[in-house]
């Protein structure tokens, strides 16, 4: 759950509660990497519509799911991205393989980690009069990052795959831990 308090210009608030599992599949993970209409620590404000014509245009496959920004640590792939009602859904699986991809995995699975955001290129806004904020009317989506900390207050992981006994096993530390 995300609630996010407006008092002042670009000072922002919020509680994350941690991702919950699923039965996505073992190394996978979604969520939003973008929300519409909620201002990020740097004054953007993305609209919606925003990613249609770079999605279109450049496809799932050449946007890089990167690990805190590195270009020289890419982790995993993108099985899904898409905009909706809310925002930018994202939904891939990382690569075990890569002593990265384990790492980022059991960070996100013990909630250590939990932020996504953007890198992209800004080809159209416009500057909002009266908040100050920057709109985003229309950008190049280069790469969904896994980091500690969004810039955008929201942008988060919302789910964890699991299956079988660790999805059981899961429960039972997330309960514990609860209870504790």
């Amino acid at each position: 759950m995300t609630v996010t308090v407006h008092h002042m210009r670009r000072r922002l608030a919020h509680v994350s509660a941690p991702a919950r599992l699923t039965e996505l599949g073992r190394n996978a993970f979604e969520g939003y990497a973008s929300l519409f209409g909620v201002p990020d620590g740097a004054g953007d404000v993305v609209a919606p519509g925003a990613f249609a014509q770079s999605l279109r245009k450049r496809g799932r496959a050449r946007v890089r799911m990167l690990y805190q920004h590195f270009a020289h640590e890419p982790i995993g792939v993108w099985d899904e991205i898409r905009e909706d009602a809310r925002g930018l859904y994202v939904r891939g699986h990382l690569l075990t393989d890569l002593e990265r991809g384990r790492d980022v995995i059991a960070l996100l699975r013990d909630g250590a980690l939990n932020g996504l955001s953007i890198g992209f290129r800004t080809l159209r806004a416009r500057r909002d009069p009266v908040s100050g904020y920057r709109r985003l009317l229309e950008v190049e989506l280069w790469e969904v990052s896994v980091v500690t900390f969004p810039l955008l207050n929201g942008s988060e992981v919302t789910a964890i795959g699991t299956k079988g006994n660790e999805l059981v096993r899961d429960l039972r530390r997330a309960s514990a831990r609860l209870r504790a």
